[in-house]
């Protein structure tokens, strides 16, 4: 939720620091547009790093191989390490911060690397531009609606938590429609949640919940990121022709 000056206080002075920072961020349109800029530039950066360390791995039987016996480790490293960035931000300077957020998109190379080696190259590229397209649709509309979508935001949490619990069961109890439901769900959910995040970006809320409009830029890519790539893998098991 976007935080407003009090009526009462007559001048920019006059606010709290917060409240000073999202009235800059929501009234100045250059600092709005380099705030934007900055959050896709290094989600972009990040993906290029994660899309270079998959390729690797397709490349390389020795790397492929290293991480397939240490992936359950990899799989709690990143785990840590968006726990460490969400939620310790604000403790963080933002090159801390980025720099986590590269060693994330490195290490979720090694996973993705795995999980695409069973689908044919045609498949990877038509969820990866299915997806593309997707997140630039959504992304857009974030931007630009006037509709506040600050009230879906706990719906959204509660259905990735959902999610999760869902594929977690799929794992021993679920079969193939079950697997296209969850699917289905995961491109609709991470589609939502990516105009989500941009208003959230664009209204300065996350500048307002990290103190920095610098901090908000990297929390920013990363939500936007893990937007992409979980759209990208959905839509990769939903499309995608296997081996």
């Amino acid at each position: 939720m976007t935080l407003q000056p009090n009526r009462g206080e007559g001048s920019l002075g006059q606010q709290t620091d917060a409240q000073r920072l999202v009235t800059q961020v929501q009234q100045g349109a250059a600092v709005q547009g380099a705030y934007l800029t900055q959050a896709f530039f290094w989600m972009f950066a990040g993906l290029l790093l994660t899309g270079a360390v998959a390729a690797a791995v397709r490349l390389s039987p020795t790397l492929l191989q290293a991480a397939i016996d240490n992936i359950l480790l990899v799989i709690i490293a990143q785990l840590g390490l968006v726990l460490v960035i969400t939620f310790g931000i604000r403790r963080l300077n933002a090159t801390a911060a980025l720099g986590l957020f590269f060693v994330y998109a490195a290490s979720l190379g090694l996973t993705i690397g795995i999980i695409v080696m069973a689908y044919n190259g045609a498949s990877v590229a038509t969820a990866f531009f299915s997806a593309s397209a997707m997140f630039g649709g959504a992304a857009l509309y974030g931007y630009t609606t006037k509709r506040s979508l600050a009230t879906i935001g706990g719906y959204l949490s509660m259905a990735v938590f959902g999610l999760v619990i869902a594929m977690i069961v799929n794992l021993f109890v679920g079969g193939s429609t079950f697997s296209l439901i969850i699917s289905i769900v995961g491109v609709v959910l991470f589609t939502v949640l990516t105009a989500y995040h941009v208003q959230r970006i664009a209204n300065g809320s996350l500048a307002v919940a990290t103190g920095s409009v610098e901090k908000a830029a990297v929390i920013g890519a990363l939500l936007l990121y893990l937007d992409f790539v979980n759209l990208f893998l959905f839509l990769l098991r939903l499309l995608g022709g296997r081996r």
